[in-house]
C-alpha cells in the first residue's frame, strides 16, 4: 500500500591525510555506525533522527564532511549537528531523492577517535493511514557492507495498538532492528484488523449471435479473505449462481445483436489472515490438473517440481529466477504461460509468475489456483500492476492442508521489491475479483467486459472508505407443492430461496418436517447463496395408500424462519371429478340400460303380435 521506498546511504568524503602527506584515502580506514529513530505521528508525519558515528582505523585520516542520499520523495526541517554544534546542512533534490550534506566543525585524527554527528529531518514518506490500516515502511539498506553497526528503532502513537504484522516476520512487540533485519527490502509493519473497500465496477455485454443467448458477468465474491457487500446491481440479473471455483456469476439474457451495460455497486473487507475453508481430496483433485497455461506435464515443469517439494521453495525460485518485463504491460504482450516464461525468464509480468508456481505446484502435487484482481500501489516500479484491462493484478494461492485453508502469496512483488516477504505474509492490499483454478483463462475478471466503443474506458473504480458494516442477507422462502393431491401417487415439489440481501447467505440445513407424510423429517442442505441469487431445491414424499384421506401439513425452517403448508390428501374415487364421473356413469347406464329394455319390450310385443297372426292363419 505505501511507496516501498530505499534509502541508499554512500560516502562522499573530503579526506586530508595528517601531516599533509601526499592524499590517499580507502574506505576501509573509518568504521561508520548509525543508530536512527523514526518517531511516527498522529498527523501521518514521521520525524527521522540519525546518529552516525565514523571512528578511525588508522592514525593518518580525518574526514572532514559526509553526504547521505535518502531516497524519500519529500523532507523537510533538515538539521545537523556534531560534539561542537549545529552545521548547516546542505540539501540538494534530484530524481532519485534527497541528499544531505554537512562540513564538521571539528576533525578527529587518530586511531580508535570517533566523530559523532547527527542529520535529522521530517518526512511523509515513511507513513500513510490508507482506509482503516496505517502501514509504516522503513527503507533498507543498499550495502550493508558500509556500516559497522545500523540500528533502527521505530516510535508509533499508543492510539496504533499493537502491529498486525511486520515483514520481515519477528516479534510483533519489539520495533528495533538491525541491518539484517532491514535488509534491502527494508521492514514494513501494518496496524490494523482489516481494509476496507468501496467499488463501482462497469461491464459492456453485447449478443452478436442472431438468436438469443445467456452470459455472465463476474461479481468480487466473498472467500476465506474478503467479504463482501453487493448494494445494488442495475439492470438486475435473472440470478447469480456460485460456480465450482467459488466465483459469484450474475446471469442475463441477451437477445440477438443487444447491448446491455451493468454497473455493479459494493463494498469489501479484507482481512491478513485467511479463515479455515476444508476441501476434501476429490474437491482439491482438480487443481492438480494441466490446462492452457498450467503445463504440468511439460518435461522442464516435471524436472523442477521433483526439486522443490513445497510451496516455500516453489515461491523462492520463482521470485529468484524470472525477471518482471516492465515494456510487457505498454506493448499488450500475449500471455507466455508456464513453459513459455521458462524459455524467456527476463520478458515476465504478474501473470508469469502466477502461472510458473502454479505449474510447478500442481506438478508437485500442491493444489494451485489463479487469483485477479484489484492490487492497492503507489510505486508502480515496486508494486507492479500488470494483468490486462483496467491494470489489475494476479497472484497465486496454494492449498495448506495443514491449515486447511488457502493461501495467497505474490511472487511478482517479492520480485519487484527486492525480496519483501509475501509469502509468510501478504497484505491488507490484494483485492480478489475472481479466482481461475478449474480454468486457466476464465471467468473474465472485472475490467475485462470491453466492447470497441468502451476499450478505453475505466471500468474498475476502488476506493478505501473508513468502515465496514457487515449487512445480513435477506431470505425468501417460497414452497411450491400441490395444496391438492390424489392418494397413492408420490407428491413431489420444490423450495425457492431466494437471497435478496447484499451479501452472501451461509450454508445452512433446511429442515422439513411433516405431521403425516413420511419421511417426517428430512434435512437438506442449502449451499451458498450469493446476493441477488436463488436456488430451487427439490422435495419429495413417499406415496400413500390409495384409501387415504387426509390433511397433511408440512413445514420448512431454514435457520430461524419457517413457512407451512397444508397438503389435502383425497382417494380419487372421493374426488369430485370421481363424483362426476361417477354420476355420468351411472346417468349413462341407465339410458343404456333404458334403451336396451324398450328395444327388448319392443322385440317381445313384435313377436307376440307374429305368433298370434300365425295362429289366425291356422
Amino acid at each position: 500500500m505505501i511507496k516501498k521506498l530505499f534509502l541508499t546511504f554512500c560516502f562522499l568524503f573530503s579526506i586530508f591525510y595528517f601531516l599533509f602527506l601526499p592524499p590517499a584515502f580507502a574506505q576501509e580506514n573509518f568504521l561508520t555506525s548509525y543508530d536512527v529513530t523514526y518517531t511516527v505521528l498522529e498527523s501521518g508525519l514521521t520525524h527521522v533522527s540519525i546518529n552516525a558515528s565514523l571512528t578511525n582505523t588508522t592514525s593518518q585520516y580525518y574526514a572532514s564532511s559526509y553526504k547521505i542520499r535518502a531516497g524519500f520523495s519529500n523532507i523537510r526541517n533538515v538539521s545537523a549537528s556534531d560534539s561542537d554544534g549545529l552545521i548547516t546542512p546542505e540539501v540538494e533534490k534530484s530524481s532519485e531523492g534527497y541528499s544531505v550534506g554537512v562540513n564538521f566543525n571539528k576533525r578527529v585524527v587518530g586511531i580508535n577517535n570517533v566523530l559523532l554527528f547527527n542529520i535529522s529531518f521530517d518526512t511523509d514518506d515513511v507513513v500513510q493511514k490508507q482506509g482503516t490500516v496505517w502501514e509504516v515502511n522503513i527503507p533498507g539498506i543498499a550495502d550493508q557492507r558500509e556500516f559497522s553497526s545500523f540500528n533502527v528503532h521505530v516510535k508509533v502513537p499508543p492510539s496504533l495498538g499493537s502491529p498486525t504484522y511486520m515483514k520481515p516476520g519477528q516479534s510483533i512487540q519489539d520495533l528495533n532492528f538491525t541491518k539484517e533485519q532491514l535488509g534491502k527490502s527494508g521492514i514494513s509493519i501494518g496496524f490494523g484488523k482489516n481494509q476496507s473497500y468501496g467499488f463501482i465496477l462497469d461491464y459492456h455485454l453485447k449478443n452478436k449471435h442472431v438468436f438469443p443467448i445467456k452470459t455472465e458477468i463476474a461479481l468480487p465474491p466473498s472467500t476465506n479473505y474478503q467479504d463482501i457487500t453487493i448494494d445494488s446491481i442495475e439492470p438486475k440479473p435473472a440470478n447469480v449462481i456460485i460456480d465450482k471455483d467459488g466465483n459469484w456469476l450474475a446471469q442475463y439474457f441477451l437477445a440477438p445483436s443487444q447491448k446491455k451495460d451493468i454497473r455493479v455497486k459494493g463494498k469489501a473487507q479484507v482481512n491478513l489472515y485467511p479463515k479455515k475453508q476444508v476441501e476434501s481430496n476429490k474437491e482439491l483433485a482438480k487443481y492438480l490438473n494441466e490446462t492452457t497455461y498450467w503445463q504440468t506435464k511439460n518435461e522442464d515443469i516435471v524436472k523442477l517440481s521433483r526439486s522443490l517439494r513445497t510451496p516455500r521453495a516453489i515461491y523462492e525460485y520463482v521470485v529468484k529466477n524470472l525477471n518482471y518485463d516492465f515494456s510487457r504491460v505498454t506493448d499488450n504482450k500475449a500471455r507466455l504461460g508456464a513453459v513459455e516464461v521458462l524459455k524467456n525468464p527476463s520478458s515476465a509480468v504478474c501473470l508469469e509468475f502466477t502461472d510458473l508456481f502454479i505449474a510447478i505446484a500442481r506438478a508437485s502435487g500442491i493444489p494451485a489456483r489463479e487469483v485477479d484482481g484489484f492490487a492497492y500501489t503507489e510505486n508502480e516500479t515496486q508494486r507492479p500492476l500488470s494483468l490486462e484491462k483496467d491494470v489489475l493484478h494476479a497472484w497465486p494461492e496454494y492449498y495448506d492442508k495443514e491449515l486447511q485453508t488457502w493461501i495467497m502469496i505474490d511472487p511478482t512483488w517479492g520480485n519487484t521489491t527486492g525480496g519483501t516477504d509475501y509469502f509468510d505474509t501478504l497484505d491488507f492490499d490484494h483485492f480478489a475479483f475472481v479466482i481461475k483454478g478449474i480454468d486457466s483463462r476464465y471467468p473474465v475478471t472485472a475490467g475485462g467486459y470491453k466492447l470497441e466503443e468502451t476499450k478505453n474506458k475505466k471500468d474498475v473504480n476502488v476506493s478505501f472508505i473508513d468502515s465496514y458494516d457487515q449487512a445480513l442477507p435477506v431470505l425468501t422462502s417460497i414452497f411450491s407443492v400441490p395444496s391438492a393431491v390424489l392418494a397413492g401417487i408420490p407428491i413431489d415439489g420444490f423450495i425457492t430461496l431466494q437471497n435478496n440481501g447484499p451479501t452472501m447467505y451461509s450454508q445452512q440445513m433446511l429442515t422439513v418436517e411433516s405431521n403425516f407424510l413420511f419421511p417426517v423429517e428430512k434435512y437438506l442442505k442449502v449451499n451458498d447463496i450469493p446476493p441477488f441469487g436463488y436456488v430451487k431445491i427439490p422435495v419429495s414424499f413417499n406415496k400413500t395408500s390409495f384409501l387415504t384421506k387426509a390433511d397433511a401439513k408440512v413445514t420448512i425452517r431454514v435457520g430461524e424462519k419457517s413457512i407451512s403448508q397444508n397438503i389435502v390428501i383425497t382417494p380419487f374415487f372421493l374426488t369430485k371429478w370421481a363424483i362426476i364421473g361417477g354420476i355420468l356413469f351411472a346417468g349413462i347406464t341407465i339410458v343404456i340400460l333404458s334403451i336396451f329394455t324398450a328395444r327388448a319390450r319392443r322385440l317381445s310385443l313384435f313377436k307376440q303380435k307374429e305368433r298370434s297372426v300365425i295362429r289366425g292363419k291356422g
